[in-house]
């Protein structure tokens, strides 16, 4: 199936046209869809679900693993670290959507941007936005988890923003330690430096992740870099 332009471009395109048009984004998103052939935007996600990329990525994920979902603006990191959620929840496993720049109201929306309906899953997805989001407060609250719980983090450099927080080096260490007792995959959401420039590679890495302040990033051991439709997977480590 051959799109007009990339998915990401049209769910920006929709973002957009929901925002001009004073719509709400699900009818934006079938809007865009049946201009590419499909009767609604749940047909067009369905048809690609079998080839997306994080279908991939989390066929390669086990637990105890930490991820870094890494890219620009509107490159589509935080929907792709969902279709993870979605990934694990459809597989049987409990997922948890921590986040320090969505809210409440947001998350049906973002579901159906990629083609899903929250209602769906219900008691395997949990949504937390609360402002006390750390390292401490993601381990209490997943402490009973069960083994296999895939838990995104929106996203990584906002935990150690609060000046009672640890440094950042120090939560994400503790959740690499807490994953691999628990046997959870915790998945990242992180920014990329501005100075990264696709003119000179297309897709970021490591040294593009934004570090207002300083963290080992050997402490992932599996990364996702996104920019302009192309997809990049990648092992941080070899621990």
């Amino acid at each position: 199936m051959k799109l007009s332009v990339p998915l990401y471009r049209l769910k920006r395109k929709a973002r957009l046209l929901s925002r001009e048009s004073s719509i709400p984004l699900h009818a934006a998103l079938d809007r865009i869809a049946r201009e590419e052939g499909f009767g609604r935007w749940s047909l067009l996600a369905a048809t690609l679900s079998a080839v997306a990329p994080a279908g991939k990525l989390f066929a390669e994920l086990r637990p105890g693993d930490l991820v870094l979902v890494g890219a620009r603006p509107g490159q589509g990191k935080t929907l792709l670290s969902l279709e993870l959620a979605v990934a694990a929840m459809r597989a049987g496993n409990k997922a948890v959507f921590f986040s320090l720049e969505y809210v409440e109201r947001h998350v049906p929306d973002i579901f159906r941007a990629i083609g899903a309906e929250r209602s769906q899953f219900g008691a395997l997805f949990e949504f937390d936005g609360s402002d006390a989001i750390s390292a401490d407060y993601i381990m209490r609250t997943l402490s009973s988890a069960p083994s296999g719980t895939l838990a995104v983090i929106d996203y990584l450099q906002l935990l150690d923003q609060k000046r009672g927080n640890p440094e950042l080096t120090v939560q994400v260490s503790a959740l690499k330690s807490f994953a691999r007792e628990k046997e959870l995959i915790i998945v990242f959401i992180s920014q990329i430096d501005r100075s990264y420039d696709p003119a000179m590679k297309p897709c970021p890495d490591l040294t593009d992740v934004r570090l207002p302040n300083p963290l080992d990033l050997t402490l992932f051991n599996k990364t996702c870099f996104l920019n302009g439709g192309e997809v990049r997977f990648g092992a941080a480590t070899h621990s």
